[in-house]
């Protein structure tokens, strides 16, 4: 791990700021359906609480735009973290100001403050210095584990760590780093990567990257069409960005990728369309592409076989409606069972870890990445601000 961790601070009465990731999505009731991400922060309050620190806690929630907005508050977080952890959770009324500073330094040992949505102020995503150090008066140390929004240079994520003389990772952002750090510098031989979604423009930079590291790169989900396109295949009523079909043309040539050799087609992306596997090369020009095909799974499931490092991004198809799920529900089974055999691996991205939970299958791979586009932008090979911020160890 090159950076500080929280386990290198001396953390007994510290009052300590750790930035989380609480982003979590809430149904018309405002209640909680899905708590990963509070859990996966889980490990570093306890381990603060447990040496002896004061744990402040600060997240974003939703795009408030800049103002207080009842329906973006994180008191629904509050409750769920106090029965998830046990301990006395406070509820500041807001992240800045004299009445939570009085909160911050009225904290007992054992106890947790949690800071109202840091979006409700607009200096948070100006990466405001004023605002930062404004954030910085409620802590003697500062921690991120917030992995998830590492590529934004906010203040709670970029700006205020700069204030401190020993900005530490949390043992969440700790574990992610660690992974992909493996997967990119040091890998088990050979390495696979299999890149899916809808759109090519999103990770063109991803593929160009991976491309030099990987043994082999396969690709799946809606972007194939565009790859398809770049050969001159008719690819019908398929999704295709044709801004992005010279990229895809100037990869072509390169052995490491693999493109489906089938897919599954529909006249409508809907559940209850009639569908059929076509070859790649022979797409109908009434129907659109919602699956891979039977070919392209035995295809991926047998680089899956011989890998020994998989970092997957991105659903197969349409992995939501069950008629077009096949492909992507056959990778997941493959990337979990080479889990067991020993394989290390890496998923990441909100739909590939959506489609782990649907198949029963997120407890069944080495790591679920909770950065989405943060997890994207490592793969790319770019720095990131959130952990360029941290100290070197």
């Amino acid at each position: 791990m090159p950076k500080l961790s929280v386990k290198d601070l001396a953390l007994k009465g510290k009052k300590v700021f750790i930035r989380v990731d609480f982003n979590v999505p809430l149904d018309d009731k405002q209640e909680i359906t899905d708590d990963t991400r509070i859990r996966a922060s889980l490990p570093t309050i306890e381990y603060i609480l447990n040496s002896g620190g004061l744990p402040i806690l600060a997240s974003h929630w939703g795009r408030p735009k800049g103002k207080p907005d009842p329906k973006q508050s994180l008191a629904p977080v509050a409750r769920r973290l106090e029965e998830l952890i046990k301990h006395k959770v406070r509820f500041a009324p807001d992240c800045v100001g004299s009445e939570v500073q009085k909160m911050a330094n009225a904290l007992l040992p054992g106890e947790i403050l949690l800071l109202e949505n840091l979006r409700f102020h607009d200096a948070e995503e100006k990466n405001d210095p004023i605002f930062s150090r404004e954030l910085a008066r409620l802590a003697d140390l500062y921690v991120n584990d917030a992995f998830g929004s590492a590529h934004r240079a906010h203040a709670s994520v970029e700006g205020m760590a700069h204030l401190f003389s020993n900005p530490a990772a949390g043992l969440l952002m700790e574990k992610e780093l660690q992974y992909l750090e493996s997967a990119l510098k040091n890998p088990q031989r050979p390495l696979l990567a299999i890149i899916g979604g809808a759109k090519v423009s999103t990770k063109i930079g991803v593929i160009k990257n991976l491309l030099n590291t990987v043994d082999d790169l396969a690709i799946g989900g809606g972007m194939c069409f565009t790859f398809y396109k770049a050969q001159g295949y008719n690819i019908g009523k398929s999704l295709c960005e044709n801004d992005f079909v010279n990229e895809a043309k100037g990869l072509m040539g390169n052995s490491k990728l693999h493109l489906p050799p089938d897919v599954v087609v529909a006249k409508e992306p809907k559940a209850g369309a009639a569908v059929q596997v076509v070859d790649a090369k022979t797409i109908p020009a009434d129907a659109c592409g919602v699956d891979i095909g039977s070919k392209a799974i035995q295809e991926i499931k047998d680089l899956i076989k011989s890998a020994r490092t998989i970092v997957w991004n991105g659903p197969m198809g349409i992995f939501e409606i069950d008629d077009f799920a096949r492909g992507t529900e056959e990778v997941a089974k493959a990337v979990a069972e080479a889990t067991t055999r020993g394989a290390v691996t890496i998923v990441g991205g909100g739909d590939t870890i959506a489609a782990l939970g649907k198949f029963g299958l997120e407890n069944k791979v080495s790591h679920a990445s909770t950065g989405g586009g943060a997890s994207l932008e490592f793969l790319e090979g770019i720095e990131l601000p959130g952990v360029k911020a941290l100290k070197d160890k």
